[in-house]
């Protein structure tokens, strides 16, 4: 048998940011049957990263797995100063297994580090128990849980940090 080929690269080829937009709406709403509203936020998210991103301080990437888009993940400033933000990690269901999510996250995290920042926080949801679990695994810590009802679900928010320094 074999062996796929998983590689990271740079978000910057022609059609990356809009399969990241596309990927995530069809990925939740097959899995969790969560509405547009979700695949109308992470078209906000790509569309600021698109067209305000700073790239000393902020990337995007892509996993593929033999050659196809299979992954994404953002790494932008946060709110408060030297503090990232991850968003938007997505591995799609078939490229699940291979390692892909948290090289995505390690490569967010190594970036993050060469560029200064202190801390990388996200914010997620409980259901998404795969991601939750690479999180926990690079060291990110649990901060604060809250009750929503978005993207047609009521669902457990939780906010994740990392310090770095």
């Amino acid at each position: 048998m074999d062996e796929r080929r998983v590689a990271i690269r740079r978000a910057d080829r022609p059609g990356d940011l809009g399969w990241m937009v596309m990927a995530h709406g069809e990925a939740y709403d097959r899995e969790f049957g969560w509405d547009s509203d979700f695949e109308a936020l992470v078209a906000r998210i790509v569309a600021e990263f698109a067209t305000s991103h700073d790239a000393q301080r902020e990337a995007a990437w892509i996993g593929e797995v033999d050659g196809e888009r299979a992954g994404s993940v953002l790494l932008v400033s946060g709110d408060e100063p030297g503090v990232a933000r991850l968003r938007i990690l997505l591995v799609t269901p078939a490229a699940r297994g291979l390692g892909l999510g948290t090289r995505l996250v390690e490569e967010c995290l190594s970036f993050a580090r060469a560029t200064g920042y202190e801390a990388v926080v996200l914010w997620t949801n409980d259901v998404l128990a795969s991601a939750r679990r690479i999180y926990q695994s690079l060291g990110f810590s649990l901060v604060e849980e809250e009750r929503h009802h978005s993207f047609g679900r009521d669902l457990v928010g939780q906010s994740w940090r990392l310090q770095l320094a």
